[in-house]
């Protein structure tokens, strides 16, 4: 199955100069409503034309920087998705408003105490939600939004919708030639040519080696729970009993609660959020569900050692937990999500402790065969000029995720490369800050369905039910040569299935991104996010010298219940160059990522009178549970060591000197106490 996840369209923007003087485009607004376009002698504004996966009575407004602080008195800095208000005191935005009959208006993203100056400075809080009657005239109201000097940017929020042909084949044993196996004891590790490929599955076409070399990799490093990869997608099963023990859970919070308990704007989120239908709530029960969302989470991180199931790339080894999962669900059954659950998810991420951004989805490619599909962006341009916010978004993760006193600064985003089999990879994970992800099958060959050449960074297994069906027995059809992972057990009655596509090999990059920053936690060094993705790419191994040119690829297109289906080829020399740097190696990502970056040190602490701040121990001594701390002055600042956590509690205005030890490192400091230092100083 060729799983693609895809928006139909790209959001729609109209921008007018923050030069635009405010006192005239307040009179200009008004004069609008009261004269003829002849009187003020404007030209009328140009209607957009919008497509259908327009959200009809939906826009997605950036303010001017001018104007903030009226939005601050009128009371809306603090609306979110759970508060809304019925004006913006702009009297001009209010005026052109008036036109639809009744609106509501709230902040795109929630108020967030802890992150609200990082909000501020990337212009995030200047985005607002406008919704109205779907029968009022939107394209007016644009038009003359689009006048105003208030405004900045309008865009329109626009459906997600998901394009894949069947679902997931339940799990059926495969043909072993020989005994396979690893060093994990999961039982269908054997069947997993994507983790350890040692050519015996199946009558021919697996090459031995043809996998992200995770075996040789789990000798250095199996996974740490302190790298969280945050799984933007359908529902994550978090009850799986291959995927509960791999959870991102938030301590602060309660589950089903309807109280904000961390006061991050989302109440309840535990695992993570339904951005879908804004609620606590992670969902694979839907009856229209693929369980593409648990699928992706398992070759992540599914957990490793525990005697049932499948193995993953980053999920400990039975004793040692591994990577955690977070569940950004903006998927759900036939709800696509929108632009707007889809830029809410990616800035939660980053804001709630994820360092990488798991995305099989995107748009279509710009090169694709117009008979088959609809092309959409072809450069960056492009992309930038008609998804700013969606832009905006990723570069908020990308520059905020991680922690400069942590394992990695700045955040990766990982996306499926589309499965357009077209010549360029789709956006946005074609930009150049993001990683795109093409398909292999299990013999090096690019997958018959996959986008490759420009915008593409990296290779990894994706799955191939086209090549191999000719020689799969009538039980393996479908599944031969397909990736095998967790999913809901109301999608399959065994738990686990196969999928293919883009999207199948992009967690695999996710999952070797998240190994390597595992490694650098292991080794307590500090790496920054575009070192990450530049030794990922320089060790990837080439997949061309494993290519016979001399003959095509044959396959047949693969079409449930009707047999083998149109004899197909494809030319491989079109191909050469251009599956980005190649496979990934995980191997060698870990040996390089071991020496990258420097040694973390304990950092120097600014907090706020009255409040208190945390730090994982782990991240800088060889014994956590060991830790002690001294503090010179008690009267400045308090400091206490629990359960894996150095916390410290501001008591007055001032700064003093401190110390932490396990008996074999130490570590000095300086604590500074000071009013306004925490995120909400710039009230």
């Amino acid at each position: 199955m060729k799983f693609r996840l895809f928006s139909t369209a790209a959001a729609h923007s109209v921008a007018r100069s923050a030069a635009f003087p405010v006192a005239l485009a307040v009179a200009l607004s008004a004069a609008l409503l009261s004269c003829s376009r002849a009187d003020i002698d404007l030209p009328a504004p140009e209607k957009p034309a919008l497509g259908e996966d327009v959200i009809r009575g939906e826009l997605l407004i950036r303010f001017d920087p001018g104007v903030a602080d009226i939005l601050e008195k009128s009371g809306l800095t603090k609306s979110g998705p759970a508060s809304v208000s019925d004006r913006c005191s702009i009297t001009s935005v209010d005026e052109v408003l008036s036109l639809v009959d009744g609106y509501t208006i709230e902040r795109v993203f929630p108020y967030d105490s802890q992150n609200e100056q990082k909000t501020r400075n990337d212009g995030l809080h200047l985005w607002y939600h406008v919704s109205f009657s779907e029968d009022a005239p939107m394209e007016e109201v644009i038009s003359r939004l689009s006048l105003l000097g208030e405004v900045s940017a309008v865009n329109c929020n626009r459906r997600l919708r998901k394009a894949y042909s069947g679902k997931s084949i339940p799990f059926r044993p495969l043909p072993l030639t020989k005994a396979g196996g690893g060093i994990f004891n999961d039982e269908l590790l054997p069947f997993q040519w994507n983790l350890v490929n040692r050519g015996d599955l199946g009558p021919s076409k697996f090459v031995a080696g043809a996998d992200v070399n995770a075996e040789k990799a789990w000798e250095l490093c199996t996974g740490d729970p302190s790298v969280i990869v945050a799984v933007l997608d359908e529902g994550v099963d978090f009850t799986h009993p291959d995927l509960q023990g791999a959870m991102w859970v938030n301590e602060d919070e309660i589950w089903r609660s309807s109280e904000d308990n961390d006061g991050n704007g989302y109440p309840g989120d535990v695992h993570g959020y339904n951005f879908v239908n804004d609620s606590p709530l992670i969902s694979v029960q839907d009856v229209n569900d693929t369980g593409h969302g648990s699928h992706v989470a398992g070759v992540i991180g599914a957990v490793n050692g525990n005697g049932l199931g499948i193995s993953s790339i980053a999920g400990g080894d039975g004793t040692s937990p591994g990577v955690r999962i977070m569940s950004c669900q903006i998927f759900s059954g036939n709800k696509g999500g929108s632009v707007l659950d889809e830029v809410r998810a990616i800035k939660y991420a980053a804001d709630n402790g994820a360092t990488v951004l798991q995305c099989s989805w995107g748009y279509t490619s710009g090169a694709a065969n117009g008979f088959d599909w609809v092309p959409m962006y072809s450069t960056d341009e492009s992309w930038m000029k008609d998804c700013d916010l969606e832009r905006k978004a990723l570069d908020y993760f990308i520059h905020n995720a991680g922690s400069a006193d942590g394992v990695v600064e700045g955040g990766i985003a990982v996306f499926a490369g589309g499965n357009e089999s077209a010549p360029s990879a789709g956006y946005p994970g074609a930009y150049k800050d993001f990683i795109a992800v093409a398909a292999t099958a299990a013999d090096w060959t690019p997958a018959v369905y996959t986008n490759y050449g420009t915008g593409t960074t990296v290779s990894a297994p994706g799955g191939d039910q086209d090549y191999y069906y000719e020689y799969a027995g009538e039980l393996e059809r479908g599944a031969l040569g397909c990736i095998l992972s967790t999913l809901p057990f109301s999608v399959s009655p065994e738990g686990y299935g196969y999928m293919e596509g883009t999207s199948m090999a992009c967690p695999h990059v996710s999952g070797v991104v998240a190994l390597g920053l595992s490694y650098s936690a292991k080794l307590r060094r500090h790496v920054k996010a575009s070192d990450v993705i530049r030794l990922l790419c320089e060790t990837c191994t080439p997949v061309e010298q494993f290519w016979n040119t001399d003959e095509p690829k044959l396959y047949y297109k693969y079409v449930a219940d009707l047999g083998l289906n149109h004899l197909s080829s494809m030319n491989l020399e079109s191909y050469r160059g251009k599956m980005g740097y190649g496979q990934v190696d995980a191997y060698a990502f870990l040996q390089a990522i071991g020496t990258a970056g420097e040694r973390m040190t304990f950092p120097n602490v600014l907090v706020a009178p009255g409040e208190s701040k945390s730090f994982d121990a782990a991240l800088y001594f060889d014994s956590p549970e060991r830790v002690s701390v001294k503090v010179a002055d008690g009267s400045v600042a308090g400091a206490s060591v629990s359960s894996g956590k150095i916390s410290f509690t501001g008591l007055a205005e001032g700064q003093t000197r401190a110390s932490a030890t396990d008996g074999t490192s130490s570590f000095d400091f300086v604590i500074t106490v000071r009013t306004g230092s925490s995120s909400q100083g710039w009230l």
